[in-house]
């Protein structure tokens, strides 16, 4: 009961992320861009950090063997599989004539597919144990920002109003309670699924930071943002470092 209640107000959290967007109706486009270039070195900080203080040390537990190995690489071809199938795009920078994303459709299909993976994530960092869970819902949280607000700004340049983008961005957001019960129900019954849901992870979490995330803090060129940029990044590692405290 413990892990299904704290699995389910992660998931309401992340789901909550969606509407962020209203927070920023009012500000200007570049000042959004701004908080964008930072929050994304962030994200990508957290993330890698919830990888080798959490999810690493957890996978290799009991040895680090060709199994652990092959999860791992399987989460991260699972990931450019996607990507390269649905066109999947995990970016951080608002749409405009000088930055186009194929809209409206396929990014709710990649964010809906997006977000059912992160409840699977969720539902097997908890049943690893709750301090890697939290650690874990906080990473993709950090990540979640920025991702949802790229992607409201992608509803709204294809012709959606405000209020049917941030709508429309919620109800997406909720395939990951389904991914989060289908991990939950075979996790209870199956060991194995944990032993491969961790490494899954990883090469996903990987994927995203090193793919995505790091290849557009390298947009930015100048060295006071690309100081702040790398600062923000080492800051995500160390809040990662310091969840170690939960143990």
């Amino acid at each position: 009961m413990e892990v299904l209640l704290y699995s389910l107000i992660s998931i309401l959290i992340i789901s909550l992320a969606s509407l962020i967007g209203i927070i920023f109706l009012s500000v200007k486009s570049n000042k959004l861009e701004n908080f964008l270039i930072y929050s994304i070195a962030f994200s990508a900080g957290t993330l890698l950090g919830d990888v080798f203080m959490h999810l690493l040390p957890e996978a290799v537990k009991k040895g680090f063997n060709l199994q652990t190995s092959f999860f791992i690489l399987f989460g991260i071809g699972f990931s450019l599989g996607i990507e390269k199938i649905i066109r999947w795009r995990h970016c951080h920078y608002l749409t405009s004539k000088n930055h186009p994303h194929h809209l409206s459709t396929m990014n709710l299909v990649g964010e809906g597919f997006h977000n059912f993976i992160d409840g699977i994530i969720i539902g097997g960092s908890y049943l690893a144990s709750i301090p890697i869970g939290i650690a874990t819902t906080i990473a993709v949280l950090f990540h979640e920002i920025p991702q949802e607000i790229g992607d409201f700004g992608v509803l709204v340049y294809a012709g959606f109003s405000k209020r049917k983008a941030l709508i429309t961005n919620f109800l997406i957001s909720l395939t990951s309670l389904l991914g989060l019960s289908i991990s939950l129900l075979i996790g209870f019954k199956s060991q194995v699924l944990i032993s491969f849901l961790i490494p899954f992870a990883i090469g996903n979490f990987i994927y995203i930071a090193t793919a995505d995330l790091i290849p557009e803090m390298h947009k930015e060129t100048t060295m006071r943002k690309s100081i702040i940029q790398i600062t923000l990044f080492i800051l995500g590692i160390l809040i990662m470092t310091a969840l170690l405290l939960l143990n």
